[in-house]
């Protein structure tokens, strides 16, 4: 397959690509330098098979609102958002060096307790921020859990991906919501946002969080299933 984008070309007339970061089934994900600044960014961008569907693009969007909110140095911050030529949406944020929590398990097995409570309290403050804005991110997962490193050395872990985020009070199409594709990943979903999305707070997130805490320290998932249906049914009605 062809791919998406070729290094050395120019996006949005001021981004130069470097490399391939990583392409997901409806976006890509690029490291980029700004030309007139020299500074070296991540571009995520929509696949241009994907901008005729208007949810899509709204969603793709919703993550830059809600992380362009935040504050927080355990966010990926955002610095500019736009529309590429051919259309396609995108999201230029800080550029990461490092390993996402998932990438970490992998490597090393189930991680010391302290280790991963040093790692969680990064999250927390995140979510602190984030939850007294109204924000709830409701796909909190290891993969989206990016430790990296502070100037001075100290570990750091950065919340990605707010694309699924919910908006508590905000006046976005409910039907927004109301769809399997803004579930999220139901490893680590909340029983009620197994049931009905639209309707959680930022419970949700901490339920999240709980099942990340136990994946972290024990190197599996609480539930375990053969499908998707099996798990969400032992989520429902079972103790882990």
């Amino acid at each position: 397959m062809k791919a998406p984008v070729e290094i050395g070309e120019i996006l949005a007339g001021k981004y130069r690509v470097e490399r391939l970061l990583g392409v997901g089934g409806m976006g890509v994900v690029v490291a980029a330098t700004h030309l007139a600044t020299g500074q070296l960014c991540a571009i995520k961008f929509m696949l241009p098979r994907f901008t005729g569907d208007a949810r899509a693009v709204e969603r793709f969007l919703q993550e830059a609102r809600a992380a362009s909110k935040l504050d927080s140095v355990h966010v990926a911050k955002v610095y500019d958002v736009g529309r590429l030529e051919n259309g396609a949406p995108y999201i230029v944020m800080e550029y990461l060096e490092g390993v996402d929590l998932r990438q970490l398990l992998r490597q090393r097995g189930a991680l010391p307790v302290g280790e991963v409570a040093r790692y969680l309290m990064d999250v927390c403050e995140a979510l602190a921020e984030a939850h007294a804005l109204g924000i709830v991110h409701r796909d909190l997962k290891p993969g989206n859990l990016f430790l990296t490193r502070l100037a001075d050395g100290s570990p750091c872990v950065k919340v990605l991906d707010f694309g699924i985020s919910k908006q508590l009070h905000s006046e976005l199409d409910p039907e927004m919501t109301n769809t399997s594709a803004m579930l999220g990943s139901p490893t680590y979903a909340s029983p009620e946002q197994l049931r009905s999305a639209k309707s959680v707070d930022a419970r949700t997130d901490i339920w999240s969080l709980g099942v990340i805490l136990f994946r972290l320290v024990t190197g599996r998932a609480p539930f375990k299933a053969e499908t998707p249906a099996d798990l969400v049914a032992k989520v429902l009605t079972s103790e882990a």
